[in-house]
């Protein structure tokens, strides 16, 4: 359904200082529409800051060589002079970290910019459209609104959002209007050959030795419709790779024959475990993670269980197996 975006042209006419985030463990959704909206904002005389609540991924570097996203630490009195804060890519409490607890103390306008069905109050305008491919497509939609063309970089980085985000337009939320914004991503001067080389074909060695644990312990249950790996803390000091290194990989126990669903656990340093769910079709695993205080797409979810690694597979696994089809 199309957002009405005049109650954020609205904010921006009425505010000149803004600040922007999005989810923890970022992508290039949410990194992208960051980055694009807050040119887009600077173009029109305003002030942004920008953060997130966790390490910026180095395979994303590239999206933003001049490191302005900043890693956010409380109490975050560099930011308290916000008039609007801006969230991107997530309407959850639970996927804003540390920042969470700065945005409810903080007075400033707020407003969510998303495409996930999953949804808190976070006391804000609420901008949503859950058919959106990707919230870089609504960062496009709000630029238009706001009368803004965009800039070569700009445009850069809402093509790194939207084909990252359908799978290089491979998944099943690729439409024909799809590529028709990727056609105007690239007049405006985005270079999809370079994105591609800089997401997909930089990979150090450490994340392919990591890869290579993961797919070494997949296992296949369920008369071959679920398939599942992991990943442990011990790991990263085996390899030498880090957590983010581990995106993506989830992709690999769906890739396989006649898999519905596809998980990956992974063990969190600060405790608890991170699931990653994937879907085919036939099951929607956004109902399934919100089982265990996640959430996200019909085919691609996520949650963390504050457990061990045993009793979240045999909890997960228990409830995937309830939900495929007899």
């Amino acid at each position: 359904m199309p957002i009405d975006w005049s109650p954020f042209v609205d904010l921006v006419k009425k505010h000149q200082h803004f600040l922007l985030t999005t989810h923890v463990r970022p992508d290039p959704d949410g990194l992208g529409s960051q980055l694009a909206l807050a040119d887009v904002l600077e173009q029109m005389g305003k002030r942004v800051q920008m953060v997130i609540s966790s390490t910026f991924p180095p395979r994303y570097a590239f999206l933003d060589p001049g490191r302005r996203i900043a890693r956010f630490a409380a109490p975050g009195d560099a930011y308290r002079d916000a008039q609007v804060i801006v969230v991107l890519d997530t309407g959850t409490w639970n996927q804003l970290g540390d920042f969470g607890a700065f945005m409810k103390a903080s007075a400033a306008k707020k407003a969510v910019i998303d495409h996930h069905l999953s949804q808190d109050d976070l006391g804000a305008v609420r901008l949503l459209d859950t058919t959106s491919e990707a919230t870089g497509r609504l960062v496009y939609e709000a630029a238009l609104a706001l009368g803004q063309s965009l800039s070569p970089w700009a445009a850069s980085c809402l093509f790194a959002a939207l084909a990252t985000d359908t799978g290089w337009f491979r998944h099943k939320n690729t439409k024909a209007s799809t590529f028709a914004l990727a056609q105007a991503l690239t007049v405006a001067g985005a270079d999809p050959n370079q994105i591609y080389d800089d997401i997909y074909d930089q990979n150090p060695v450490v994340r392919l030795n990591l890869l290579g644990l993961i797919l070494e312990r997949m296992r296949v249950v369920e008369n071959g419709k679920v398939a599942y790996s992991e990943v442990r803390n011990e790991d990263y000091i085996r390899t030498g790779a880090i957590p983010s290194d581990t995106e993506d990989a989830v992709s690999y126990t769906r890739s396989i024959t006649g898999v519905e669903v596809g998980l990956l656990f992974l063990e969190q340093p600060a405790g608890g475990i991170k699931v990653s769910f994937r879907s085919r079709s036939s099951v929607d695993v956004a109902r399934i993670a919100e089982q265990f205080g996640g959430g996200g797409h019909r085919l691609a979810s996520g949650a963390t269980l504050l457990t061990t690694l045993a009793d979240a597979q045999t909890r997960v696994l228990d409830a995937v197996r309830k939900a495929l089809p007899a």
